[in-house]
């Protein structure tokens, strides 16, 4: 007989509301709808239970990079989001050379075939230079269809996303062939105007790598990709919701003119999460961790963040005062969505994976649950 675990007593976000009092049914590593006699209880009075955070846009955490560490290296980082909160997790290359990013590509597929990682996605080397923000200039590329093409196939099937400076030559015709593959075309790191991104999003772009960053802002005249991102019903827009990079009120635009349904909210993590301050390697670019906050050496520009999602869903209900389930929403169900695994997780249903984080009344990280294991045992009740 399956042994059953109860988790009863909390606060549950349920896609259909807030359960008061709520009980949560664990079984061989799934959600269930009944629990046998011999269930154990576990009492999470005055806590909340949410889904698993997922993350689509991550470079690395607890010292260890996706983009150059070894599968040590790169198991560590997932670890260590883990820990936070993010269950699943993308993994996130910065631009390289094509034969490097080829080779780690098929690297990380195997990664993603044993279900460590939900897929990799390529952020670079098609990106614009004028906005090209912590990615090595002397490496960007147009985004030809052929050269994204290779990227593609050197994943193995496991490819989730390509972030694209559309407006470049080969964009558009790279987003359609993104689309035809099953791969999230999205736009960021991109000079386009607004005309240009809605031609990208007529063509098939779907998401908007950290709105408002590495991209022009938002003009009375000249609207450029922002507005034509929020506008559109067919786009969901990444947020880094960190304090550093945006200003809550650009992340209260953001929720009023897409909103709650169509943000996710992301680390854009590099090495020092969950790690520290110090110096640290992005791709080939030296990059300093001062205060939680990264900056390349050379330059100064933020490189990625410091960010796990456990501190951003805290961040969105004390400062941003967003309403729980919202948060949810952006940190579990829409990047789920996006991802094609809303089947498995981003909610607390009956059937789907046992994946959930237990917070308590001030919102900290208390417990954290994949497939029915605990990698945080919230040793309450």
């Amino acid at each position: 007989m399956a042994v059953s675990t109860v988790l009863a007593g909390a606060r549950v976000v349920l896609p259909t509301g807030i359960v008061e009092n709520g009980r949560v049914i664990v079984e061989n590593g799934r959600i269930a709808g009944a629990a046998h006699q011999d269930a154990a209880t576990l009492d999470l009075s005055g806590h909340w239970l949410v889904p698993g955070f997922v993350d689509l846009h991550n470079h690395g955490g607890g010292g260890a990079s996706f983009t150059s560490g070894t599968v040590d290296d790169v198991l560590t980082g997932v670890r260590t989001h883990r820990q936070h909160g993010t269950t699943t997790v993308v993994a996130s290359f910065v631009t390289g050379e094509m034969d490097f990013l080829t080779q780690r590509a098929g690297l990380l597929s195997e990664l993603a075939e044993q279900g460590d990682i939900a897929g990799i996605h390529f952020e670079g080397p098609f990106i614009s230079p004028c906005r090209k923000g912590a990615h090595d200039e002397t490496l960007l590329r147009d985004p030809e269809p052929a050269e994204v093409r290779k990227l593609i196939d050197a994943a193995r099937g496991q490819a989730r996303m390509v972030t694209l400076a559309t407006e470049l030559p080969g964009g558009l015709d790279s987003v359609r062939l993104l689309a035809e593959h099953g791969v999230i075309a999205a736009v960021g790191h991109t000079d386009a105007t607004y005309e240009q991104t809605r031609d990208a999003i007529d063509a098939g772009a779907t998401v908007a790598t950290h709105l408002f960053n590495a991209m022009p802002a938002l003009g009375h005249r000249a609207p450029g990709p922002i507005a034509a991102l929020l506008e559109d019903e067919r786009v969901t827009v990444e947020l880094i919701n960190d304090g550093t990079h945006l200003h809550p009120a650009a992340l209260e635009l953001a929720f009023h003119h897409a909103g709650a349904e169509r943000v996710a909210f992301i680390t854009d993590a590099m090495d020092a999460a969950g790690f520290g301050d110090g110096r640290y390697m992005l791709g080939p670019l030296e990059v300093e961790v001062k205060d939680s906050v990264a900056r390349l050496v050379e330059g100064g520009s933020i490189a990625g963040s410091t960010l796990t999602l456990d501190r951003a869903f805290r961040r969105a209900v004390t400062v941003d005062r967003l309403p729980v389930e919202s948060a949810v929403q952006a940190l579990s169900a829409n990047p789920a969505k996006l991802l094609g695994v809303y089947d498995r997780v981003g909610s607390l249903e009956p059937g789907k994976d046992a994946d959930l984080v237990v917070l308590d009344e001030d919102f900290e990280l208390k417990g954290v649950m994949r497939k029915g294991e605990w990698v945080v045992d919230p040793q309450v009740g």
